[in-house]
C-alpha cells in the first residue's frame, strides 16, 4: 500500500543548526542559532532547448546556485565569528577584506500544525557578511532583526551515488528517526538531543 500523502502547509520554522565541515563530511561541532524567524532556500533551474529541423530536438535542465537567506531575532557574535571567520582581539570583533568564511553545513526545521516536522539539510556552503542596520527609538518599542545569506554547493553524502546540495527528511509528531538520520548525513554526528544507542 502506498504511503499516504501529506498536504498540510508549514506554519513555523525552528531549530537552525550549523557545523563547520570545510573539506570533510563530518562537522567539528554542531551549534544552534535560536530564534529563527524566516528562511528561504532558492534552488533555481532553467530549461535549455536544442533546436533542429525547425523544432525542439532536446531539452536539458540547467541548475543554478543554491542560496539561503535567513532572518533571526538576533545572531550572537560568537556565531558570526564561526560562520563568517571574524576575529576577536581584546574584546573587539573585527571583519576585513581578508576574511575567509569556513564551509559549513546547515539543518533547519519547518513545523506543521499536526505536530510533524520537515527538516531541510544543506551539506556545504559559505555565509557572507550581513548588513548592519539600526533605527531610532520612537514612541513604541520595535524590535530589530538580523538577516544573513549563504551560497551552497553539492557535496558527497553517504548513501547517495551523486553529490547533493539539499536534503529533506520528515518525521510525524513525536518521532525523530528521520531527523537523526539526516543529522548523520549532513554533520556526521547525532542530533545534540538524541539519546545514544543503548541508553
Amino acid at each position: 500500500m502506498a504511503e499516504e500523502k501529506n498536504y498540510r502547509a508549514s506554519t513555523g520554522v525552528d531549530e537552525f543548526y550549523y557545523g563547520v565541515v570545510d573539506d570533510a563530511i563530518t562537522a567539528d561541532a554542531i551549534d544552534r542559532v535560536k530564534f529563527l524567524q524566516t528562511i528561504t532556500v532558492e534552488m533555481p533551474q532553467e530549461p535549455v532547448r536544442a533546436y533542429g529541423d525547425n523544432k525542439t530536438a532536446e531539452i536539458a535542465v540547467s541548475s543554478g546556485n543554491v542560496s539561503v537567506t535567513a532572518g533571526f531575532h538576533k545572531i550572537p557574535i560568537q556565531d558570526k565569528e564561526t560562520l563568517l571567520g571574524w576575529e576577536t582581539v581584546e574584546g573587539i570583533t573585527a571583519t576585513g577584506s581578508m576574511d575567509n568564511p569556513p564551509y559549513v553545513a546547515v539543518i533547519f526545521a519547518r513545523t506543521y500544525e499536526d505536530g510533524s516536522t520537515e527538516y531541510v539539510g544543506l551539506p556545504k556552503g559559505m555565509f557572507t557578511r550581513p548588513q548592519v542596520t539600526g533605527n531610532t527609538k520612537g514612541e513604541n518599542t520595535e524590535f530589530s532583526s538580523e538577516e544573513i545569506s549563504a551560497q551552497f554547493m553539492d557535496r558527497e553524502v553517504t548513501g547517495f551515488e551523486e553529490e547533493k546540495s539539499v536534503l529533506f527528511a520528515v518525521d510525524p509528531k513525536g518521532e525523530t528517526t528521520n531527523r537523526d538520520a539526516l543529522f548523520q548525513k549532513i554533520f556526521g554526528q547525532a542530533h545534540p538531543e538524541a539519546e545514544p544507542e543503548g541508553a
